[in-house]
């Protein structure tokens, strides 16, 4: 099977590495509320058991989909943009509202932090344009005023 690259900030992959160290940390935890649980006797009818084995279940499928992530991470570099890549900042005037996105890759995406994926409509409209530069997007004139 052909392993398709994640794009990454570096901020990005720090996050994820701190979010897997946590969740290792977590495990002895989850560990003891499922005995404690288990000595409660009945576990067909034993929530306590139910409830702590779902959370060891959630936590070991994110260390899984963290761990595979990052292995196949490929870093995105910074530097002096003058086209709208991954990594970059860019402010944008859309119609006198004035936006300020980060172009990242779909694992980092989060709009309410202003981070966009690439794969996003607005980001694929963005990819490859120069600051300054204007188009029509979703029947409204965008401007790229800078990039960072």
């Amino acid at each position: 099977m052909i392993k398709k690259s994640i794009s990454l900030t570096a901020e990005g992959k720090k996050e994820l590495e701190e979010e897997l160290k946590e969740l290792i940390k977590g495990r002895p935890a989850i560990a003891e509320k499922i005995a404690t649980a288990r000595s409660f006797g009945d576990l067909s009818e034993n929530e306590e058991y139910s409830s702590a084995r779902n959370e060891q279940k959630m936590a070991e499928s994110r260390i899984l989909e963290i761990q595979e992530i990052l292995k196949n991470a490929k870093l995105i570099r910074g530097g002096k943009k003058d086209k709208a890549d991954l990594g970059a900042i860019v402010k944008l005037d859309m119609g006198g509202n004035e936006v300020e996105y980060t172009l990242v890759g779909p694992t980092e995406a989060n709009p309410l932090e202003g981070k966009i994926s690439n794969e996003s409509p607005i980001g694929k409209a963005l990819l490859g344009r120069k600051a300054g530069e204007s188009f029509e997007f979703n029947g409204r004139t965008v401007k790229i005023k800078e990039l960072k």
